[in-house]
């Protein structure tokens, strides 16, 4: 088996380094805390994050996508004091401009459902660039 090892990989033009260009790769993902005074952990392509209400986020891209057509996956995480509490976590798949991702966390107790910030959330965007 062979192995390839590179410290930098470039376009064909030599001009930079290669990122965010694989065909199934994220074209921009972010983890951030969400609670509180809400802070970006680390990110790529993603220029900040906007407090929408409680539980909802909105994360500015640095780099448009190609279209409002691109598929975001995220997670949440919170510590919770009761076994019959289970979170949620969803996002909108068709946001309303191409450089702009929407999250909603919660969490659901017994049956009710509510909208509530977590300590841990992260997103990816999936698609083209424009």
């Amino acid at each position: 088996m062979s192995e390839i090892r590179a410290t930098t990989i470039s376009d064909s033009a030599g001009t930079g380094p290669i990122t965010l260009t694989g065909q199934y790769a994220p074209k921009a993902w972010i983890n951030f805390n969400g609670s509180g005074t809400i802070a970006i952990r680390t990110s790529e392509n993603c220029a900040s994050i906007v407090d929408v209400a409680t539980g909802r986020y909105s994360v500015n891209l640095t780099s448009a996508m190609s279209s409002v057509d691109f598929c975001t996956v995220d997670t949440s995480a919170k510590t919770y004091n009761s076994d019959n509490t289970s979170p949620y976590s969803g996002s909108v798949s068709t946001p309303s401009t191409a450089s702009q991702a929407h999250v909603v966390n919660g969490n659901e107790y017994e049956g009710t459902s509510q909208k509530q910030d977590c300590d841990y959330v992260g997103l990816a965007a999936l698609g083209d660039l424009a």
